[in-house]
């Protein structure tokens, strides 16, 4: 009997101990990865600029080879915007490029609705260093509760450094071939 009623108020207690552990956890996260590229920022600048051939290098890409694409606004630069819904891997949202300056930096905001909503922004800037291009892709937002509840378990850093570090992959190969081939014509 006794160890029933130490249940019965134990379990609410902690409970709300761990709903407040939750909600004072840090709301703000970034997450940066950084690359050497062997091309030219002008080679780079044209696979980020243009939401369509962003799809070639993106580590979601080919997570879901079903997912649906629409695009609006200008084929580049500012303005230009695609839409993804797809499965429970990649969600669905909506990426917006809201600044560019050419060979230099593209930001784009990102609107998450599945398979959680939020908001976050992305940041592409390209610095020339020597015949290389460092190529840094910086992601930036604030979570929700129940993210915030996932990052008591895994950060955002670990969640998402991993897909960026693949996209950065993908992309330098993508942008030394056009080099390459640029260079030969």
């Amino acid at each position: 009997m006794m160890r029933m009623k130490i249940i019965l108020i134990g379990l609410p207690i902690l409970f709300i101990v761990l709903l407040i552990t939750i909600a004072l956890q840090p709301a703000d996260y970034k997450v940066v990865r950084s690359t050497a590229i062997a091309a030219p920022a002008s080679t780079v600048f044209v696979h980020i600029n243009d939401l369509r051939k962003f799809q070639n290098w993106s580590p979601w890409a080919k997570v879901d080879p079903n997912c649906k694409y629409s695009y609006e606004g200008p084929a580049t630069g500012t303005g230009s915007a695609f839409s993804w819904q797809g499965d429970s891997k990649v969600g669905a949202g909506k990426m917006t490029i809201t600044e560019s300056r050419p060979h230099e930096l593209v930001r784009a905001r990102l609107d998450f609705y599945k398979p959680f909503a939020g908001v976050g922004e992305a940041e592409y800037t390209l610095k020339p260093d020597g015949d290389k291009t460092i190529f840094t892709w910086t992601m930036t937002g604030r979570k929700i509760f129940i993210t915030k509840a996932i990052g008591m378990f895994i950060s955002m850093d670990k969640m998402l450094g991993s897909q960026f570090e693949t996209g950065l992959a993908n992309l330098k190969s993508l942008a030394e071939t056009s080099s390459v081939a640029a260079a030969q014509h």
